[in-house]
């Protein structure tokens, strides 16, 4: 059902996705295979994974410019799937922004109104207010090749927002920025995002930015969803080996459960709040930063007795490289406002970490 936001007294269009057992193949190759997904009005979600995963592919089956060989795409409950691009009155913003060089920023957000034959007068007040709503009202007459690459990213916002569209696509829109201008705009777009109120489809091969800026991230791989959760739960509750290695750095720890006790791989007990049921062999997860490393006298029982091997500082913290004494190498993170002493290269060490930090992956 379609819903209205309201931004600065005018109403604002936000619609839901729906996608049943999407699939898309290329010859023999299948590019997308059974995805299915629903994304709510005003949430902005995530496909995020490496190329060749299947989020871009997916991405086109909603806008229409990929058309999926079964499954189907709604959009408000209604099936769009065979509908044309044009006829979706979906927002659509490339990487590239696709803006026209001979049309000043103003004539560039107005062309979508002017195709569809939007009158003048409120042409002219739509174009001022997505301009003002993206901090560019005094670019209005610039030409593109007169304006930064994040000034021109805005500019593309900005003309997808004009027409009113209920979605809004973003095909990796920050990839050809520099780190620091990326940071600065995706802060904007999500600031943007509250202000307007509109459901927002994000493609992004970056684990930060997908985590930074989503109320869910949907990880792919492959052509298939691996897990669709909340940030927080992506990273500190990952559904799969992929998603844990992806998704941020991560310890990988083969591990045995035995009668309710995890060992490690030289038989050490080792914290884990969760297991299955069964006997069976596993892999327990701890990020970097969980990982506590304290030297053997200070350290608590249950862990894996090993030795500092190197150390690498990296401004707001320092790595700890430990290796076990059965040769398993792992990674802390300690930040360095910590006022507790670290132990040194070759000191003998524990590794461990809080039971409710790890998870236990059978995948």
């Amino acid at each position: 059902m379609l819903m209205k936001a309201s931004l600065s007294g005018t109403d604002v269009k936000t619609g839901s996705i729906a996608l049943h057992n999407l699939q898309k193949r290329y010859g023999s190759a299948t590019a997308v295979d059974d995805v299915s997904l629903s994304i709510s009005p005003g949430e902005f979600i995530s496909l995020l994974g490496p190329s060749g995963s299947g989020k871009t592919t997916t991405l086109m089956m909603i806008a229409g410019f990929e058309m999926p060989d079964s499954g189907r795409v709604l959009l408000d409950d209604k099936e769009i799937t065979r509908l044309p691009a044009h006829r979706r009155e979906l927002g659509v913003i490339f990487q590239n922004y696709a803006l026209f060089p001979h049309m000043t920023v103003a004539e560039n957000v107005a062309y979508p109104l002017r195709m569809r034959r939007v009158a003048k007068a409120e042409r002219e007040a739509r174009v001022h207010r997505v301009l003002d709503q993206v901090h560019l009202g005094a670019l209005a007459s610039r030409y593109p090749h007169q304006m930064s690459g994040g000034q021109q990213q805005r500019v593309a916002i900005a003309r997808a927002l004009a027409f009113d569209p209920p979605v809004l696509l973003l095909d990796e829109p920050l990839g050809a920025l520099d780190k620091k201008l990326r940071q600065h705009l995706r802060n904007e777009i999500k600031t943007l995002h509250k202000q307007v109120g509109k459901t927002m489809i994000y493609v992004t091969h970056d684990q930060e930015e997908a985590l930074a800026m989503s109320d869910r991230v949907a990880v792919m791989h492959e052509g298939r969803i691996r897990q669709v959760s909340a940030p927080q739960d992506i990273y500190r509750r990952p559904a799969d080996l992929f998603v844990a290695g992806f998704v941020g750095e991560v310890n990988l720890i083969p591990v045995s459960i035995r009668s309710g006790v995890v060992q490690g791989p030289a038989g050490d007990k080792l914290p884990a709040a969760q297991w299955p049921d069964a006997d069976r062999d596993a892999t327990l997860c701890v990020r970097p930063e969980h990982l506590r490393i304290e030297t053997a006298a200070a350290g608590t029982s249950a862990g894996i007795q090993g030795r500092i091997v190197d150390m690498t500082f990296v401004g707001d913290a320092t790595i700890l490289e430990f290796q076990s004494e059965s040769g398993l190498r792992l990674t802390s993170k300690v930040l360095n406002i910590s006022a507790k002493a670290m132990p040194d290269v070759g000191d003998a060490c524990l590794a461990s970490w809080a039971a409710n930090d790890a998870t236990i992956l059978t995948q």
